[in-house]
């Protein structure tokens, strides 16, 4: 049986783990219940945006060109996971989410055309920096420390790098002098995968289409992200936001100064609100994974603080049973 000694180190260890998985736990249930806020909050705007960005996309009118179609030579896959670790499944449910989907793409005869596209991927955050980095992937930008509550200001060069780029396509070439300092081409198609955000205990990984704009995905996306109950599902309700819009009832617009430039720049804006939301829902699931994780751990170790010592004190009562059967040895030799 292991000493006395040992066990007391080692009890003394998993106490002091304990402690931190604790203080870690605290910390982020405290940024968990913040970003959820925020995240939470933001959703009847970002449903809102999506509402309009489906009418926007079904009419006839002359679209901006964050909405047109064209054949597809170069994809960008954006991956978007955490900078720090201690995050239980989160950033590994992401990354096999993307495998997945690679390897279903390379099987579907329907995608074909997937193997004669180039593909070009960022990374939000360094987990996804370093996963791709690691498997060999061509990235091309990353974009990391946008901080535990991510605010508008942080995600505006993302926004900007996915629309200038999509905007040039994937035949013509970035400036030589960039503010992005990229080269090569710009892309025809940009995928997002990240986490949504259920509940605190549930999260799910997306795979979502986010440039070309059009009615299909944004349907698709919303039908992903919508809560089924609670106080938002009836604001969808009471807004009568029902993100099929029907042609024969669509409203008419009187656009000044000039519709091409209006739709333009609100496209742009309506693309920025659903990246935006994309990013609160993956803050918020990223705290709720790493709190889980912390309590788990905490768990764990409480329960091997108990059980080291109940081995602790057996051993120690194993010793004192043979100190005393000694003496009583000893005193019966001597009689």
């Amino acid at each position: 049986m292991e000493s006395p000694q040992n066990i007391k180190k080692r009890l003394k260890s998993v106490d002091n783990i304990n402690k931190i998985t604790k203080a870690m736990e605290m910390v982020a249930a405290t940024k968990m219940r913040k970003s959820q806020e925020i995240a939470l909050s933001s959703r009847p705007y970002a449903f809102a945006a999506l509402d309009f960005l489906a009418t926007i996309s079904s009419l006839d009118a002359k679209l901006p060109e964050l909405f047109k179609k064209r054949d597809v030579k170069k994809v960008l896959f954006v991956l978007v996971s955490s900078d720090k670790g201690l995050a239980g499944a989160f950033n590994s449910s992401v990354f096999r989410k993307f495998e997945s989907h690679f390897a279903k793409a390379s099987r579907d005869k329907a995608t074909e055309k997937f193997k004669d596209e180039e593909h070009l991927f960022v990374a939000v955050g360094e987990k996804a920096f370093s996963y791709l980095s690691k498997k060999g992937y061509n990235v091309i930008k990353k974009f990391n420390s946008v901080g535990d509550y991510t605010t508008p200001e942080q995600i505006k060069p993302l926004t900007e790098f996915l629309t200038q780029g999509y905007l040039l396509g994937g035949e013509k070439k970035w400036p030589a002098s960039n503010a992005f300092g990229v080269a090569g081409t710009g892309w025809d198609r940009v995928v997002a995968i990240s986490t949504h955000f259920r509940s605190a205990l549930k999260q799910e990984t997306h795979v979502r289409r986010v440039l070309p704009i059009d009615f299909d995905h944004i349907k698709e996306t919303v039908q992903q992200i919508i809560p089924e109950r609670g106080k938002f599902a009836e604001l969808i309700k009471e807004h009568q936001i029902s993100f099929v819009p029907d042609k024969a009832k669509l409203k008419e617009y009187l656009i000044e100064p000039s519709p091409d430039k209006v739709l333009q720049e609100l496209a742009e804006h309506l693309f920025f609100v659903q990246i935006y939301h994309l990013i609160l829902e993956a803050n918020a699931s990223e705290h709720s994974a790493r709190r889980m994780a912390m309590k788990t751990a905490s768990d764990n170790a409480s329960d091997l603080g108990e059980a080291l010592n109940l081995q602790y004190n057996k051993s120690r009562q194993s010793r004192i049973t043979t100190e005393i059967s000694e003496i009583s040895a000893g005193a019966e030799a001597l009689n």
